[in-house]
């Protein structure tokens, strides 16, 4: 398990994305699943960046993890901003037109497709969500 701890700001995204990149390349992940979980992750942090602590800015924590059987990665984001659970919103209607759905939640909608499985729980005055992908 590799770990990453930052500030919680978009200008820390490329660094973010680097360190993910770097234990994916490790284990020989396809550039087609790199680049799925390189989307989840961008959306994830930035949603973190932009409202656990804001206005201000906190430590945010990046995880990484590779499981054998089937061979996974988790991505684990940790945060002690303010207790959000991005899943708890219902889905959006994709089958409306973008003029007629609601705005916001279609970040965390790609994630929940793309991966396969996202869990999120507020422990010990922390969000952490979990995403899972197969490699």
């Amino acid at each position: 398990m590799k770990e990453l701890t930052l500030d919680a700001d978009v200008k820390n995204l490329d660094e973010v994305l680097a360190f993910v990149d770097e234990q994916l390349e490790v284990h020989d992940c396809s550039p087609k699943i790199q680049m799925q979980i390189d989307v989840a992750v961008e959306e994830l942090f930035v949603n973190i960046a932009h409202y656990a602590y804001n206005p201000e800015t906190g430590p945010a924590t990046v995880r990484v993890e590779i499981q054998e059987n089937p061979l996974s990665v988790i991505i684990t984001f940790i945060d002690n901003g303010v207790p959000y659970d991005p899943l708890a919103k219902p889905d959006p209607d994709v089958t409306l037109s973008a003029e007629e759905r609601e705005i916001g939640g279609l970040g965390i909608y790609m994630v929940k497709k793309s991966m396969d499985n996202i869990e999120y729980e507020y422990k010990d005055g922390k969000n952490i969500l979990k995403i899972q992908k197969n490699l």
